[in-house]
């Protein structure tokens, strides 16, 4: 097996796919995935580029060198668990990510009462909507 071919099915696996998914994504039929694999074909770019269009890491699949190899830390497994979310999780992902980089529009003390009023009230209140505040039984 070549070395491209092996990288192929290493992006295959990390990806989570067996053959025939992944050679759907590269637009080609599973007998081609697998001679790719086996190194007996080698892969023409628009098979490459599909796979791109997938995130795959068709550099590493190339030349062996991911091309996160400049991230540091714990940047490269945020990037690999990423890649591995469905697009409604890499949604949340990213939406979580915009929120955190803000200040908060409203950034008011929040008041926590607590004890045996049967409630606890956490929040910011304003004057668009009032909160009311009702405590002990109804009066007859």
């Amino acid at each position: 097996m070549s070395d491209l071919g092996n990288r192929l099915r290493d992006e295959r696996k990390r990806l989570g796919l067996n053959q025939l998914e992944f050679a759907v994504l590269g637009g080609v039929k599973k007998n081609a995935q697998m001679n790719y694999e086996s190194g007996e074909r080698s892969p023409d770019a628009d098979y490459l580029s599909a796979l791109l269009k997938a995130d795959v890491d068709v550099m590493y699949v190339l030349t062996g060198a991911r091309a996160a190899a400049g991230l540091q830390g714990n940047e490269n497994d945020l990037l690999s668990g990423f890649r591995k979310l469905d697009q409604r999780f890499q949604d949340v992902v990213v939406t979580l990510v915009n929120g955190l980089g803000h200040e908060p529009v409203n950034s008011a003390p929040t008041n926590n009462i607590k004890g045996n009023v049967g409630q606890v009230i956490h929040g910011n209140q304003n004057n668009e909507s009032p909160l009311r505040f009702s405590f002990g039984k109804k009066e007859k």
